[in-house]
């Protein structure tokens, strides 16, 4: 018996491993080697392909495409439409099927609607990518991030809201109260 929900329109191949609590909705498709921790909840229309892994309570929005060399940790965000690449110079005549690149999206990190994550560029955790966001380096911890290219516009904290950091280098959130410091441009709770 299975200890996870999947719509009856979702196709889930021998092989996939989904934790227990789990929801997969409306035409999503999981792949065999794919890894859903407990608790993830996986929108209508998603693609997740072998081997990718996805901590627990994951949340994946609708149309979103997980391509094989995604990782994500736990309390990932993942918004509608975004998309990650796994292949830097992809040809339809060249089969670089060995050659995919590794992204790695750390704790608690969010991605925006219709974003786009470049291959082999890893999202810190807590990081906050903008809607329609175009990432082509890697994002550290708690950076707030738009554009396209995407740029980083400030700090986040862990909570989501924007971090206004004293000549200190201190700021606290103003949802949680917890303190952040800001030293040669890597922000750590305190």
């Amino acid at each position: 018996m299975k200890d996870y929900f999947s719509h009856e329109t979702a196709v889930i191949d021998e092989g996939a491993l989904i934790g227990k609590g789990s929801k997969i909705w409306h035409f999503s498709h999981i792949m065999p080697g794919a890894k859903l921790g407990e608790n993830c909840n996986i929108g209508q229309n998603v693609v997740i392909s072998p081997d990718v892994t996805l901590g627990p309570n994951c949340k994946v929005q609708n149309n979103v495409s997980l391509y094989t060399g995604v990782i994500c940790e736990e309390d990932v965000f993942l918004g509608p439409s975004c998309v990650f690449t796994n292949v830097t110079n992809p040809r339809s005549a060249i089969n670089r099927r060995g050659q995919y690149a590794t992204t790695r999206v750390g704790k608690g990190a969010s991605i925006g609607a219709n974003a786009t994550i470049v291959c082999g560029h890893d999202i810190g955790p807590f990081a906050f990518i903008g809607a329609g966001a175009v990432v082509t380096k890697t994002v550290p911890a708690y950076a707030l991030v738009v554009g396209n290219p995407a740029r980083q516009l400030g700090w986040m904290s862990a909570h989501g809201h924007r971090l206004d950091f004293d000549n200190n280098g201190q700021a606290a959130c103003p949802e949680s109260g917890q303190h952040y410091q800001l030293k040669d441009h890597c922000v750590q709770p305190i």
